[in-house]
């Protein structure tokens, strides 16, 4: 039945809102401040200090300034703290705009691909329209920053400083854009004339050309074989010549990525616990490592954090990090502000409602550097961004335990922190995962 809004309705509304009490004092305070500083809690600042039974030495933090780049800033300095230590290199930080050309790359050929794929769908189905919203953006997951260091390697900073576009990516992106939409034109134009695979082969090889160019104006080019020279905390001079970006990673950093598991927690009923999933169309390295996610219960997830960070070894996480947040402060509490007082309305909804109902997704990836544990029990979380010393307590954030259990999504844990069990799963299910769509929330881009 339709029933539009009657004049009768309208001072009913109106006459509710006289009679709540403070109103006229609340829509002051809201109309000057907003929503957020009219209901932020000093209650919960005081209880989000910075200290921490387990607290790991991550030196300064990294700045992925006006880009996408937090996935990739996060899993890079999960892997430079080691070299930190090791090397004595305080702020040491590998090259962010090296891992960035490759994945740009890798992106418009896995976009190319997609396009051939779908080439005998029309226009307006929904895979389709999906492929054609965001050709390629800066966001990406754990798996796939493995699949371009499995090809390509790392490299310090040094080697591929940063660029204006690498720092500020929105121009790149809107040329790439429209250059893989204008190509996608192109693609599906070859396949309805039935195009040799020739010919559709040689139109898509002059494509990526075209965008290695772009992505050398932009971002530089990535090296191929460079030298490491620093001096250490020591004042010690070292210089190690004529590397590779193959043989620098397995030199310095030396991580078997294999070993490295995806773990969510989506409390879904199409997601059962203990299972493999993919996502369909997600990914950048053709043929190379694809997303795989292991669906966890929330405390078996966050055990396995905690076991990591009590092993010495900082966690890659993904969460929603606008959700309950203050950024200036670094605090991310459930209860920094208590909008359902403020509105005299009940705003609850559960982790699972929030996910399928678009409420929420990972949308940023940071890493736990440390965990304050009360009788065994996590009560807050260190958190390492990207976002520059200026934010937080020089740049490090605290989450209260209530905020990582509604609003983190994924966690990399080395598989010798799973138990035997959950090791046979992922044997078993790797191979044959159970597929998700494309628009899985599971599929968001941090």
């Amino acid at each position: 039945m339709t029933s539009a809004i009657t004049n009768a309705a309208l001072k009913q509304y109106q006459q509710t809102l006289a009679q709540t009490p403070g109103s006229a004092a609340l829509q002051k305070a809201v109309m000057n401040n907003g929503v957020l500083k009219s209901s932020e809690s000093i209650e919960a600042q005081t209880k989000m200090d910075q200290t921490f039974s387990i607290d790991l030495s991550t030196g300064a933090v990294s700045n992925q300034k006006q880009s996408g780049r937090c996935w990739m800033f996060a899993a890079l300095n999960t892997m430079r703290h080691g070299i930190q230590a090791q090397f004595k290199l305080k702020d040491f930080e590998l090259s962010q705009n090296y891992t960035f050309f490759w994945d740009k790359f890798e992106k418009s050929n896995y976009f190319y691909e997609n396009v051939l794929k779908t080439a005998d769908q029309p226009l307006d189905s929904r895979k389709v329209a999906f492929l054609m919203t965001t050709p390629q953006q800066d966001g990406g997951q754990w798996d796939m920053l493995t699949a371009l260091i499995d090809k390509y390697g790392i490299v310090p900073k040094t080697a591929m400083p940063e660029t204006y576009s690498s720092a500020k990516s929105n121009e790149l992106n809107s040329v790439l854009n429209l250059k893989l939409r204008k190509d996608a034109v192109t693609l599906r134009q070859l396949v309805a004339d039935k195009a040799s695979d020739e010919q559709i082969a040689a139109a898509k090889d002059q494509m990526l050309s075209e965008v290695y160019r772009m992505l050398a104006y932009t971002l530089g080019n990535p090296p191929t074989t460079f030298d490491f020279e620093y001096r250490d905390d020591d004042k010690a001079y070292h210089i190690d010549r004529d590397l590779t970006p193959k043989t620098f990673y397995d030199k310095y950093i030396g991580w078997d990525l294999d070993q490295y598991q995806s773990i969510i927690n989506s409390p879904t009923a199409d997601k059962p616990y203990d299972h493999v999933y993919t996502v369909e169309m997600l990914g950048n390295v053709v043929g190379g490592r694809e997303v795989r996610h292991l669906n966890l219960e929330i405390n078996d997830f966050k055990a396995l954090a905690i076991k990591q960070l009590q092993a010495g070894e900082s966690v890659w996480f993904g969460s929603d990090v606008g959700q309950s947040s203050d950024r200036q402060i670094g605090i991310l509490d459930t209860k920094i502000y208590d909008k359902d007082t403020l509105f005299a309305t009940d705003l609850t909804m559960t982790k699972a409602q929030r996910l399928d109902y678009g409420e929420s997704l990972m949308t940023h990836a940071m890493v736990l550097t440390g965990v304050d544990l009360v009788d065994g029990k996590p009560t807050k979380w260190k958190v390492e961004n990207s976002w520059g010393d200026k934010v937080g307590e020089k740049g490090y954030f605290v989450a209260s335990d209530a905020w990582f259990d509604e609003f983190v999504y994924q966690i990399v844990i080395n598989k010798q922190f799973l138990s035997p069990a959950l090791q046979t799963v992922i044997k078993t299910e790797n191979d044959h995962p159970t597929v998700l769509a494309p628009w899985d929330p599971m599929g968001a881009l941090a």
